[in-house]
């Protein structure tokens, strides 16, 4: 595979395909993250190395992405709040359209059965800006759907205790007496009671 040399990290020029039905590129790259990919709780952090495979296939709608991104992901347990780290590897699958042809399809789509205000994301298409293809919202796309809803730093996490928020995987047998409150006024009584029993005795 050749090296793709690019200054803007997500944009690949697509030149040598355009118009050119069954002509196929490979590219394979790296760069740091500009900014970070995923969710609240997990994610590719900025300045994290990110790798790329691209097989690009010129087709008479567009040109056909297909490729794999690679890097480390980062974030916290959602049960014990520790750090943690996966090695994430996604792939994703692309038309990007010559823009003649998505204003065709989206002119034949307005006029189907469905309103324009009832399409679905499926009638949304990828164009290539004249030559360039940005894969920037592809990547994006493709690593928040993989990452996990709710990583968490081990299958049997046992989290945080809820009274003092003290890590639970640390002292197994860490526990508190916990007292009904509609029997909290009766123990209070019990314990003035004790008190006032002491203070005759001395």
């Amino acid at each position: 595979m050749a090296a793709h040399e690019q200054e803007r990290t997500w944009v690949v020029d697509t030149r040598e395909l355009v118009r050119r039905p069954g002509t196929m590129k490979e590219l394979s790259w790296s760069f740091q993250a500009p900014e970070r990919i995923g969710t609240d709780v997990i994610g590719i952090q900025p300045g994290q190395q990110v790798e790329m495979e691209l097989r690009m296939e010129s087709v008479v709608e567009g040109v056909l992405a297909t490729g794999t991104v690679s890097a480390l992901a980062s974030g916290v347990c959602v049960r014990c709040l520790d750090e943690l780290e996966e090695d994430l590897e996604v792939g994703f699958q692309e038309l990007f359209a010559y823009p003649e042809r998505a204003a065709h399809h989206q002119k034949v789509a307005g006029h189907g059965a469905r309103g324009k205000d009832d399409q679905t994301d499926e009638d949304e298409q990828y164009e290539l800006d004249g030559d360039l293809m940005d894969l920037e919202e592809v990547v994006r796309d493709a690593v928040v759907t993989a990452l996990p809803f709710q990583p968490v730093c081990q299958d049997d996490c046992p989290g945080l205790c809820p009274h003092c928020g003290a890590r639970l995987a640390d002292d197994p047998e860490h526990h508190h007496d916990v007292i009904d409150p509609r029997w909290s006024a009766l123990t209070e009584l019990a314990s003035d009671s004790l008190r006032t029993d002491d203070e005759k005795r001395n």
